[in-house]
């Protein structure tokens, strides 16, 4: 169990595909997408999660998470399980200084969204800021995956 301390970016360009050194496919859902709690299952390339979120705090950068690798069959028959609307996406890793930056670049009914995500150790943490980096929605709730598969970005 662990404090995640996250900011979030929208992008001003796609020069991050250039910089970045892996590439993973993400396709995740929800089993509960409560404001106070989420419960997420992931399946990213060959690997499967099941993810527990708590509610952020008022600035959106803070929230607690807790995490386990479970069985990839087990994640495609609890994908089965959740709320409509499974997010897809492609997870781009690019390292800044000291920092790698998680760009998450969105297909289906969030086709054209892209956000970056950077995790810090502290609130107040600097980091190097890519050019590509655009205007920041850290605590903006609407960019929440969990909120996304509600209220894709399709219907904005």
């Amino acid at each position: 169990m662990a404090l995640e301390i996250e900011r979030k970016f929208l992008l001003k360009s796609k020069d991050y595909k250039q910089e970045a050194y892996l590439q993973k496919k993400i396709k995740q859902g929800y089993l509960n997408s409560d404001k106070n709690r989420t419960v997420r299952i992931r399946i990213a390339d060959d690997l499967a999660f099941i993810t527990v979120k708590g509610n952020s705090n008022t600035s959106g950068t803070t929230r607690f998470e807790w995490e386990k690798e479970i069985d990839i069959n087990e994640a495609e028959q609890l994908l089965l399980l959740c709320e409509p609307s499974i997010i897809d996406k492609t997870r781009f890793l690019v390292k800044k200084g000291k920092h790698t930056y998680e760009v998450d670049e969105f297909y289906g009914d969030n086709n054209g969204l892209i956000i970056a995500e950077i995790e810090l150790t502290s609130e107040d943490e600097n980091f190097e800021k890519p050019t590509w980096l655009g205007k920041e929605v850290t605590g903006n709730k609407k960019y929440y995956n969990s909120s996304l598969s509600k209220i894709p970005f399709k219907n904005w």
